[in-house]
């Protein structure tokens, strides 16, 4: 081989090499640039949602860089993590709520219950108790017959108010009394109702909240998995509304069995029908953005109804106006969040501002988890009426 041969050789080899590294190297910057953030025009249409949200896009990612991605920066970084967040705090919510919620009697106001008595004639208290009350053994038979708002009311009657002997002072604290020990005897006889349409709100809540963290973090993978994902944020948001209904409407109605299962019929219906409309094809385009707000937020508004019937029908009563203010305030906070979610406030006033943080999903979001707490209080006020109020 002679000296020109043996360069060439080189000369081709070196060549060959610099190709190779060009090439690796060409395939390191692609995979990088390949995973990088894009904007809004380059988008695939099933991805373009929000013309006012210009850029910090994730476009068609592998599932693995996909769900690292819930780790790093983008548009969807924060839709993402607020509902997250809002699963976590519902779970333990509800195991709370399974192991401390409620108990009927408020020790709390218990603890100045020895200060009453003894301000009290215990003679003559024990003797009108011994005289109207049924003995200890038959307490638990009688549990099953009257509820334990007929316990404060037979305490009432039975104490006569001959018992203060003309003396105003004794007379309020025999009412004081019969409070307390109403308080105390009414959990000996009544059994807590029951718990079933409060933990179906609370799984309801965390169902909508799971599924649309799920479904923000995984839409960009595919345009087969961006249509599975959007039917289960739907069937979320439709679940959290028919659950909602659960508690005010059982436990206002439980006394009155056709007007409980009327509202908790229909307000299933609904919700099944929603769902149902919400996997037509044509209903996940841009356009019908208004009409999927609008449908979500009248099936809300159809709780009107049996709110109005509460307040009918237990006028009077302080746990009715609380319950009531609750729901006001859950019915806004959902109703702004619908409002917001619609007209693309505050992005469409400044495109590209509100990119990474603050555009009107992420508002939605969190008032939903607003709303859902609040609802969430007034369940709490409604399981302590029951239990001490009963039919």
């Amino acid at each position: 081989m002679t000296g020109e041969d043996s360069n060439s050789k080189d000369s081709m080899e070196n060549n060959q090499g610099a190709c190779s590294g060009r090439e690796g190297k060409g395939k390191r910057l692609w995979k990088k640039v390949k995973y990088q953030l894009v904007e809004y025009h380059s988008l695939p249409g099933y991805l373009r949602d929000n013309e006012y949200i210009l850029g910090h896009y994730r476009s068609e990612w592998p599932m693995k860089q996909i769900l690292l991605s819930i780790f790093t920066i983008h548009n969807e970084t924060l839709n993402v993590w607020t509902h997250l967040i809002g699963f976590f705090l519902f779970l333990a919510l509800t195991i709370y709520t399974a192991m401390k919620v409620p108990k009927v009697v408020d020790l709390n106001s218990l603890q100045h219950f020895p200060d009453i008595l003894k301000k009290a004639d215990l003679y003559k208290l024990q003797s009108e108790l011994l005289t109207c009350l049924p003995s200890m053994s038959d307490l638990y038979r009688l549990g099953e017959e009257i509820s334990s708002w007929h316990v404060k009311e037979l305490l009432y009657n039975c104490l006569p108010e001959s018992f203060s002997s003309g003396n105003h002072t004794d007379v309020c604290v025999l009412h004081s009394v019969k409070e307390d020990l109403g308080n105390i005897i009414a959990p000996l006889m009544i059994r807590p109702i029951t718990r079933w349409p409060f933990f179906a709100f609370l799984g309801g809540a965390m169902f909508c909240l799971l599924s649309s963290s799920i479904c923000h973090l995984l839409s960009c993978h595919s345009e087969r998995l961006s249509y599975i994902m959007l039917r289960l944020d739907y069937a979320g948001i439709a679940a959290l509304i028919a659950t909602s209904f659960y508690p005010p409407v059982y436990y206002s109605f439980m006394c009155y069995p056709f007007f409980c299962n009327l509202y908790m019929g229909f307000i299933t219906l609904l919700g099944i029908a929603t769902v149902v409309v919400s996997l037509i094809p044509v209903f996940q385009t841009p356009e019908y953005r208004t009409i999927r707000a609008s449908l979500f937020f009248g099936m809300g508004l159809s709780g009107l109804a049996p709110i109005l019937h509460k307040l009918f029908l237990f006028w009077g009563e302080p746990e009715v106006f609380h319950t009531t203010g609750y729901e006001i305030l859950m019915g806004a906070l959902y109703g702004i969040g619908a409002v917001v979610y619609a007209t693309r406030i505050p992005e469409r006033w400044m495109p590209g501002k509100f990119d990474i943080a603050g555009h009107s999903h992420q508002l939605f979001h969190i008032l939903v988890v607003a709303g859902a707490y609040t609802h969430y209080r007034a369940g709490l006020v409604y399981l302590r009426w029951r239990d001490l109020r009963g039919c």
